[in-house]
């Protein structure tokens, strides 16, 4: 149950104001609240909205939401979805609302903003060794009994470092062993011995407590579903080898944790292998960026590619640049770059254009470059598109395209727009 001080925060959100913080609101907003602005409904596009403006689908997210949850329930999973995705505390609840177990992070800033809008259940999906950081968590721990963190770790060395540093703690911190996803992966413990290692060292102290076994997929070199499925089997052999040695002691379930964005039916079918241990396993998928889902990458990589029999994730950003140049019969500019959208997976695709108020497909437009403050358009002779013209972008990676929003609109398919989307990254 969330801390009353979550939701008030959640509340207080509300009451900020619209000023210059906030790109591609409307500018006679400026002094309003974000309730009262909220509260106006005003349309997206003839509302006095200046662009670049990004803006999330209302239908879209609501059905993202509502296919992961039901996809984790299909598949006896519980769900802490990555909110370093979007950091943004209004998702959080949302998705909490929609049955999952928690919110992952991957940085001690990301766990005080889910703290301070009342998450009770915290996945790091990091070995944290930072010593202040880890003083401030079991501050939390200890004033608050119905809080839990779980983080990574991965080495000895670690161990003893979080060892050191919660010196007197009231209460054990939930830890984790990561089992590497490979040779030349990311980071975790790259064989089962060295696994064993650092388990024997967890169980040794009196500040952490061993509740499970992690890893990240996503991370498998050359990955395909044979290399996938073969560690993650290696991850799930991993947690019956521990628990055989007694080493969940004083666990009251054993976490098993895995799961991005591009294998969770592998890590489905997998879990649903596990076998019973001496106590509960809480199969805990992790996935995050669904929640908007995008235009580019993940549309390519997502599972339900694999799988179109258990639905389908629908994108649900879009952004709205300006036509400001037309120069040459090739060439096209807009007041959107690399400041307004993601660019780090694929360029931004354009999808409609806008104008008078009637909408038609961006037939010949590529974008070719970003600037910092422009894109970069090619134009074939088809092409319909003239200074002045609003064009639609979807985008590719919902990281990197919600951190450079401070504030969203969401927005109904006619355009009027319900909600506005806090980040804090």
């Amino acid at each position: 149950m969330a801390r009353e001080t979550g939701s008030d925060a959640l509340a207080q959100l509300a009451g900020e104001r619209v000023d210059h913080r906030f790109k591609g609101l409307p500018p006679d907003a400026a002094g309003l609240t974000v309730g009262e602005l909220a509260a106006e409904r005003r349309n997206l596009f003839t509302g006095g909205f200046a662009t670049p403006v990004l803006a999330l689908s209302a239908e879209r997210l609501a059905h993202n939401l509502a296919l992961m949850e039901t996809y984790a329930a299909r598949h006896g999973l519980a769900f802490a979805p990555h909110g370093k995705t979007s950091m943004a505390p209004q998702l959080f609840a949302r998705q909490i609302e929609h049955g999952a177990w928690g919110i992952t992070v991957a940085a001690p800033h990301q766990v005080w903003v889910a703290r301070e809008f009342g998450v009770q259940r915290i996945f790091l999906a990091n070995e944290l060794v930072d010593a202040a950081a880890l003083r401030r968590i079991a501050a939390e721990l200890a004033a608050d009994p119905d809080f839990r963190l779980v983080t990574y770790v991965d080495s000895v060395r670690g161990v003893e470092l979080m060892d050191a540093a919660l010196t007197g703690a009231a209460r054990p911190l939930d830890v984790v062993v990561e089992l590497a996803a490979g040779e030349g992966a990311r980071t975790g413990a790259r064989t089962e011995a060295e696994c064993a290692e650092v388990a024997a060292a967890v169980a040794a102290t009196g500040t952490l407590r061993l509740v499970g076994v992690a890893g990240y997929e996503g991370e498998v070199p050359k990955a395909d579903p044979e290399r996938v499925a073969a560690y993650l089997r290696r991850l799930t052999a991993l947690a019956p080898a521990l628990d055989a040695e007694g080493l969940f002691g004083q666990a009251d379930e054993i976490v098993v944790s895995a799961g991005g964005s591009a294998w969770f039916d592998a890590v489905a079918e997998v879990f649903a292998e596990v076998p019973e241990l001496s106590r509960p396993v809480l199969k805990l998928l992790r996935s995050g960026a669904y929640v908007s889902h995008d235009d580019g990458h993940y549309r390519r990589i997502t599972p339900f590619n694999r799988v179109p029999r258990e639905g389908a994730l629908e994108p649900a950003f879009r952004l709205w640049a300006q036509v400001v140049s037309r120069p040459e019969p090739g060439q096209a500019f807009v007041n959107a770059g690399k400041r307004d959208a993601a660019y780090d997976l694929d360029k931004p695709e354009a999808q409609v254009v806008r104008r008078d108020g009637a909408e038609h497909p961006a037939t010949g437009i590529t974008v070719t470059a970003l600037s910092d403050q422009h894109m970069w358009l090619a134009t074939t002779p088809e092409a319909d598109v003239m200074v002045g013209d609003w064009i639609g972008f979807g985008l590719s990676h919902p990281c990197t395209s919600f951190d450079k929003w401070q504030l969203i609109p969401v927005a109904e398919a006619d355009g009027t727009v319900v909600q506005y989307i806090r980040t804090f990254f």
